[in-house]
């Protein structure tokens, strides 16, 4: 405990204040910008699905597009200079690899490329430039605070990322969850308080500024479990799971298309247009999508419509994700969730089941969707529950999210977020480490009977190249160890003769260990001695020789989590 001392004392939960309170201020200014160049581009204060009706329709794609286009040349720069400079800019990888400090240019270039992206009307999130802008302000204060305190800047950085994301969302348990839980791959009580009370700091100060309400208006109505609604529930969460899956593997397959596209100026331009030419469909699917979460809530939709929307919206958030737009994926992800749990909970009313409220149920596959596509369960959960400010949808919540987040990581699909898939990596092979036996790793081993002659212990030794020389019985059983060290000793020392027994020199009290414990037991018994190779034995009471164990290949395993 002694060594993480300074990630929790009074000194850090107080600088989390005021980086809670910079971070709040610079998601502000972000929404300004926006809203400046609705005005400049529409002359209106709507949200762009209703803004981009001010143009003929015939201009929507090449709206969206001219934006797309402006959008590749911020981004082309900031490429560049992390290619020339290998620098990573991600707030995630920064906290994850624990770096210095944020990178300011590329940081702003990118923030410059998603104005212009979202500014247009591509399907992407708000939030991903607003906390990328939040952990750069959180970066900058670190710089200016004595390294007597002893933070790490990338510890700074957290706590702006979280109260970057509370807000957006007016979720500061949940955005400190989802720092820890996706940055992190933890939930450290020693990290998570300095977060939450940053993002709480930022909660706070937006309700001053006159944010307060639930930003999805459900706190009123009561969901009821019983056997329909929970079994729509599960269904939900499965199919939340695969709607995961699919958006996952369309934005993939949608990266690799236009990948082909060389210039990104082009790139993001062709996605603009693409996405422009969906809009003329309907304009709904332009955005990060929340006007149109609150519309579904609100019951404005039937059910063609509903399922257009799906389909349009999944396409269109594909092609910017895919097209290189910088923006996030939580806004999109919780519309497209909105949308299934409706349409599903729809489905299951045509079909007489007593499941109440339908809306309700927009809620539950929001939860699915962002889960599955974020692999963050419980971030999933706690952010639907504070947007929605109804604890009665927190059993539901818990059973959908879980479901959805399992489907997508048991179709072994990779996460939007590239530090989810490294700590899962490490995860799994933390546990094959804890739980694969010895006998996974056992190499041969060069054995002799205790009668042969040293000499041959030498050849055996010169031919293997290894220091020890395992001697065993007729019936295999392992007996001891020569060293060749010790042979060539005694040789010279002329204690014995080339020709004498090997018996007269081996040591019968050498470590061993058995095929059948685990790579952490074999790791423990190397930390004992200055070997580099171990016998392997079938059990303490045989004790038949098998082979051996060297340290490089349990190192080699050890490396693919530490």
């Amino acid at each position: 405990m002694k060594g993480s001392k300074h990630a929790l004392n009074w000194t850090t939960l107080l600088i989390a204040i005021p980086v809670g309170f910079a971070a709040s201020l610079v998601t502000l200014a972000f929404r300004g910008i926006i809203e400046l160049i609705n005005h400049l581009l529409f002359g209106s204060s709507s949200e762009i699905t209703e803004a981009m009706h001010v143009w003929p329709w015939i201009l929507w794609p090449l709206l969206v597009g001219a934006g797309g286009l402006l959008a590749g040349f911020f981004l082309r720069y900031a490429v560049n200079i992390e290619q020339q400079q290998t620098l990573k800019t991600d707030y995630l990888e920064v906290i994850n690899a624990r770096l210095d400090a944020v990178p300011t240019k590329t940081s702003l270039f990118r923030a410059l490329s998603s104005i212009a992206s979202i500014g247009s009307g591509a399907s992407i999130g708000k939030e991903g430039p607003m906390v990328q802008l939040s952990a750069l302000c959180g970066s900058m204060i670190g710089k200016f605070l004595p390294a007597s305190l002893n933070l790490k800047n990338s510890d700074v950085v957290a706590m702006a990322a979280a109260a970057g994301l509370s807000s957006v969302y007016h979720a500061p348990l949940a955005s400190a969850i989802f720092v820890a839980e996706i940055a992190f791959g933890i939930s450290a009580l020693q990290r998570l308080i300095p977060l939450i009370i940053s993002s709480a700091v930022a909660v706070m100060t937006m309700w001053t500024l006159g944010f307060r309400s639930a930003l999805y208006p459900l706190a009123d109505v009561n969901f009821h479990m019983d056997a329909s609604s929970l079994f729509m529930t599960v269904i939900i969460g499965l199919c939340a799971g695969l709607a995961g899956w699919l958006l996952i593997t369309l934005i993939a397959r949608s990266k690799k298309l236009f990948s082909r596209v060389s210039s990104l100026p082009l790139r993001l331009g062709a996605g603009g247009f693409a996405v422009g030419l969906l809009a003329i469909v309907s304009t709904d699917i332009l955005g990060n999508g929340y006007e149109v979460i609150v519309k579904v809530m609100a019951g404005n939709y039937l059910l063609p419509g509903l399922l257009l929307l799906l389909v349009l919206k999944t396409l269109a958030t594909s092609l910017s994700v895919g097209s290189n737009a910088v923006g996030g994926l939580f806004t999109p992800s919780l519309l497209i969730g909105a949308l299934l749990g409706v349409v599903l909970a729809t489905c299951g009313l045509a079909l007489h089941l007593p499941l109440g409220n339908s809306l309700l149920y927009a809620a539950i596959g929001m939860a699915a969707v962002l889960a599955a596509v974020s692999q963050a369960p419980l971030m999933a959960i706690l952010m639907v529950l504070e947007m929605t400010l109804n604890s009665s949808l927190l059993f539901p919540l818990m059973i959908a999210a879980v479901l959805a987040s399992m489907v997508v990581y048991r179709l072994q699909s990779a996460s939007t977020y590239p530090v989810v898939s490294n700590h899962f990596n490490r995860s799994e092979a933390k546990y094959d480490f804890d739980n694969m036996r010895v006998a996974e790793l056992i190499i041969p081993g060069a054995a002799l009977k205790p009668q042969e002659s040293v000499g041959q212990a030498l050849a055996v030794s010169s031919l293997k190249r290894e220091r020890y020389v395992y001697v065993i019985n007729d019936e295999g059983a392992f007996l001891g160890v020569v060293s060749i060290h010790e042979i060539s000793r005694k040789v010279l020392a002329q204690e014995i003769t080339l020709d004498s027994p090997v018996q007269q020199v081996m040591d019968d009290n050498f470590p061993c260990v058995y095929q059948n414990q685990s790579m952490r037991e074999g790791w423990e018994a190397f930390a004992l001695v200055t070997l580099e190779r171990l016998p392997v034995l079938n059990n303490p009471h045989e004790r038949r020789f098998l082979g051996a164990l060297t340290k490089t290949s349990l190192i080699q395993k050890a490396q693919e989590f530490l």
